[in-house]
């Protein structure tokens, strides 16, 4: 029996792909199922490393399967001990690190609901998060003890010091029973704390699904040591760069403290490292580093998510790695929907495309009526699911042999005296500029034409006019004579959701603000 592992080509995929295919990559079935079995239990006789711990301050932590299954077990009976019950809500605020995956997979054994929050909350995030989901216990560390609400303290467990060194009067394994349809993980998307974004509920069934991004979005595969930078408190991080690659039996690299590029390419190096899959930001901040050159790497997939790669960047992916880095494209509610297919030979990467559909799905870009837009023509991005077409909130077009691109949120159209621009490819020019580190693009109102162009520009070269005509000329050489920003202002850095995205919505409210200020008498 083949299974979908051994397949690596772009016609293989679209020609043998089922669902029926999916769960034969499981030891569970649809009735019965535990993600914390499939993804750690059955690999302990493959004496494998589970996860590298990359941490910020050059302490690396390497953890094995069986060093994960024994530990995770004995949360699962600390749990029990501690009166959790399933369906439970069990929240966990920690760095990577053995506390941290001990935590999620015993609580995801106990048949409890494992609830990822991310460390970087502040109080006001944090408790409406906890008054979101009502966890019966939390955990986290000393240090953010004391930004828990007093009516939580109770509920808390520190996972200091002594944490896994106290797990040992509890047994190393652990019997799991849950079904298939039992939710196992609740998942916050990023957003402000004024505005909380409704938790995602997860059945244990979902990591089979899952495995449709993990084969085709990420290119993973038996044998790869994958590395994933992104916090797995949000969709990513946890389920693309954690879930995913353990179900199948890989070494998992994670990234713990503030986020430093120059530590994550001497990890590229040190632990051969095949295959990465991250934000945009972070190959941004790769880039800027200065210091790539200096090592060597046995990179042979990348992957990134979460917003379109500007070409500067592929550009220096391309030179640094000698490989095409790859777009998945998708959200937290809908999943993963347009891959580039890493690892896939015969599938060619376009710069600037999302990719194309995962197999057995439909995408479509539809005009305001519903119908499907002709090649180069903007519309909304929509996917076929539940008998009925689905929307993104994306904007996109696609191009004569089918490649999808993104046109930015459908909110983040800019309409300018009648002309539709996108702040994606507005950014994109701007990047190109070589004093410009990030650059962000907003509409803005204006009198005469509606809207104007207004971008925020982060560049260790000081603001100026001339710095500003030469950004503007830059754009209207690459794009056109009107699609250009008419308004620059140079910032020290960009506000960003959670998950790194560019916070454009922070951003229009900056505008507004200063708009505020300077027309009152």
């Amino acid at each position: 029996m083949t299974r979908l592992t051994e397949y690596t080509t772009y016609a293989d995929a679209q020609k043998f792909f089922s669902s029926e295919k999916l769960w034969e990559l499981f030891d569970g079935n649809r009735q019965q199922l535990n993600i914390a079995h499939e993804c750690v239990d059955r690999h302990v006789g493959s004496n494998q490393t589970a996860v590298i711990v990359v941490r910020a301050d050059g302490t690396d932590e390497v953890i094995s399967y069986e060093q994960l299954s024994q530990r995770s077990s004995q949360v699962a009976h600390l749990l029990q001990a501690r009166g959790v019950m399933p369906g439970d809500r069990v929240a966990v605020m920690l760095e990577p690190s053995l506390a941290f995956y001990a935590c999620i997979f015993g609580i995801i054994k106990a048949g409890a609901i494992a609830v990822p929050l991310f460390t970087l909350f502040g109080p006001d995030g944090l408790r409406l998060r906890l008054q979101d989901c009502a966890p019966s216990l939390l955990v986290t560390n000393a240090e953010k003890i004391d930004i828990v609400d007093a009516s939580m303290r109770d509920r808390s467990i520190l996972a200091d010091a002594s944490f896994i060194a106290s797990l040992d009067q509890f047994p190393t394994s652990f019997s799991v029973e849950t079904l298939a349809e039992d939710y196992a993980i609740f998942q916050y998307t990023s957003g402000t704390t004024r505005e909380l974004p409704e938790a995602v509920r997860h059945k244990h069934r979902s990591i089979v699904t899952l495995m449709v991004a993990a084969l085709y979005g990420t290119g993973l595969r038996p044998g790869d040591r994958y590395m994933c930078p992104s916090s797995p408190a949000w969709g990513h991080g946890l389920w693309h760069g954690t879930l995913a690659p353990m179900a199948l039996g890989l070494t998992v690299g994670a990234f713990a403290g503030k986020f430093d590029a120059s530590v994550l390419l001497r990890a590229l190096q040190d632990h051969r490292f095949t295959n990465i899959s991250a934000a945009a930001t972070h190959y941004r901040m790769m880039k800027n580093s200065g210091v790539a050159h200096q090592y060597r790497y046995a990179l042979d997939k990348m992957s990134f998510t979460g917003e379109p790669i500007d070409s500067a960047t592929e550009e220096f992916i391309e030179q640094t790695f000698g490989i095409n880095v790859c777009s998945m494209y998708g959200t937290t509610e809908i999943g993963v929907i347009l891959v580039s297919y890493p690892g896939a030979n015969d599938f060619p990467v376009k710069h600037g495309s999302l990719g194309k559909a995962i197999p057995g799905a439909q995408v479509q870009v539809q005009d305001a009526q519903g119908n499907p837009c002709s090649p180069g023509v903007s519309g909304d991005l929509m996917v076929w699911r539940k008998s009925q077409w689905l929307a993104t909130k994306d904007l996109a077009r696609i191009d004569a042999d089918g490649y999808f691109y993104h046109g930015g949120r459908a909110d983040d159209v800019i309409i300018s005296a009648g002309w539709t621009m996108s702040a994606v490819e507005i950014e994109d020019a701007i990047l190109k500029h070589p004093d410009v580190k990030e650059a962000a693009a907003i509409g803005v109102p204006d009198a005469l034409r509606g809207q104007a162009v207004k971008a925020f520009v982060v560049s260790p070269r000081t603001g100026s006019e001339a710095f500003r005509k030469e950004i503007q000329e830059l754009v209207r050489a690459g794009l056109s004579q009107h699609e250009y920003p008419r308004q620059i202002e140079f910032v020290q850095e960009l506000p960003k959701t959670p998950a790194g995205k560019v916070h454009r919505k922070k951003l229009r409210e900056v505008h507004a603000a200063q708009s505020a200020i300077s027309s009152t008498p």
